[in-house]
């Protein structure tokens, strides 16, 4: 099962070219579309990275044991 990270790595090239070939089908210049599909493609990313960040599942104090002491 996909999870949100591999549609999230399937969607940016998706976004970049379908925004891109339909901007340029509907009549926008090939220069002004590509930079449109970059647009959502980071806007993709950041939402992956910032909004729904990955997170550890380390990340949970009352399980972790102390680190040892090696002296």
């Amino acid at each position: 099962m996909a999870g949100y990270y591999d549609i999230v790595l399937g969607l940016i090239p998706v976004a970049l070219v379908g925004i891109t070939a339909a901007l340029t089908v509907v009549g926008i210049s090939l220069t002004t579309a590509v930079p449109f599909g970059a647009i959502i493609a980071i806007g993709l990313i950041g939402h992956a990275m910032f909004v729904n960040a990955p997170v550890d599942g380390r990340e949970d104090t009352r399980t972790q044991r102390p680190p040892l002491n090696a002296d």
